[in-house]
């Protein structure tokens, strides 16, 4: 795959920054001129990838989330939600629909929602080591 642009971001692990994130995604994707459905879908998938990443992987702790994202030819946008956190012991068991490590509130949908709204999403995690969770979303555009 020929990459088309990159672009690699890191901020704070705080829940201000969600929406930072969210936005420049988005503003990136913007370059393959996507549908506002697609870059719905990719606003949502990478704020659950980022809030994951914030309330599970630092748990209350300070640490640091990057976005690395990449253009490919053909309008596949990569974007990889990387932190140095706890880890997740059991990615499979994270990845069920209502598992969460959070309690309260959490609804334990965040990999639900980024895969519905992703072509693919892959998981790579070390306890103690950090998550890097990839989103694969195809932009077909406005053609």
């Amino acid at each position: 795959m020929n990459k088309l642009n990159s672009c690699k971001l890191q901020f704070p692990a705080r829940s201000v920054n969600e929406g930072f994130a969210r936005a420049a995604a988005a503003a990136f994707a913007a370059l393959a001129d996507p549908t506002v459905e697609e870059l719905s879908d990719l606003r949502t998938a990478v704020s659950e990838a980022v809030t994951n990443a914030i309330v599970h992987g630092y748990r209350e702790t300070n640490g640091a989330v990057t976005l690395d994202m990449t253009l490919y030819e053909g309008g596949l946008l990569r974007v990889k939600v990387r932190d140095k956190g706890v880890g997740i012991e059991d990615v499979e068991k994270a990845r069920e629909p209502l598992f969460t490590t959070a309690g309260g509130e959490r609804s334990g949908l965040g990999f639900t929602v980024m895969e519905s709204f992703c072509d693919r999403v892959t998981v790579r995690s070390v306890p103690g080591r950090g998550t890097a969770v990839t989103l694969d979303k195809y932009i077909k555009g406005k053609a």
